[in-house]
């Protein structure tokens, strides 16, 4: 349900919008799984869950493909987020919830991106250590944030 415009190569997302999920045929809560190519991509999930926590809404989670990738959700909890940990491979999220700041740490390079995506929409100030997973996937993800109005800052232990 997000507005955006398309113009050549580029996306414009014009903001605030309302995040709302939609739910399925028969008003069911929707479900996203992962699966190969043409489907959901197993390496956004992590950030999907991110941003379902800030929309209205309850959604299904459904990670086939890898073991211990929703075992991240424990930090999002930390942080506020209303999602019940069905089983190691199924979380349901339901949202908007108003996420704090905490310290946490970068288990992988995706669970990392989500839970800096989490801080970015947290109230108050938080600390992620093991960014160097972060660093893995994201190339000066700090810079190019700071550049849209984020504010971060990188320490060195």
């Amino acid at each position: 349900g997000v507005s955006y415009e398309l113009t050549g190569d580029r996306i414009f997302v014009p903001g605030p919008q309302k995040l709302v999920i939609k739910n399925d045929l028969m008003n069911e809560i929707p479900k996203i799984d992962d699966a190969i190519w043409p489907a959901f991509p197993t390496d956004l999930m992590s950030i999907a869950i991110t941003v379902a926590t800030q929309a209205e809404g309850a959604v299904l989670f459904f990670e086939k493909m890898f073991d211990g990738r929703m075992f991240f959700t424990d930090h999002l909890i930390s942080m506020g987020a209303r999602i019940i940990l069905c089983d190691p491979h199924r979380i349901v999220v339901l949202g908007p919830s108003e996420l704090v700041g905490q310290r946490v740490e970068s288990p992988d390079v995706r669970a990392g991106m989500a839970l800096l995506i989490a801080a970015l929409c947290a109230r108050g100030e938080s600390t992620i250590f093991n960014i160097r997973q972060i660093d893995r996937g994201y190339e000066e993800i700090d810079v190019k944030l700071k550049k849209l109005g984020a504010s971060i800052e990188r320490f060195s232990a």
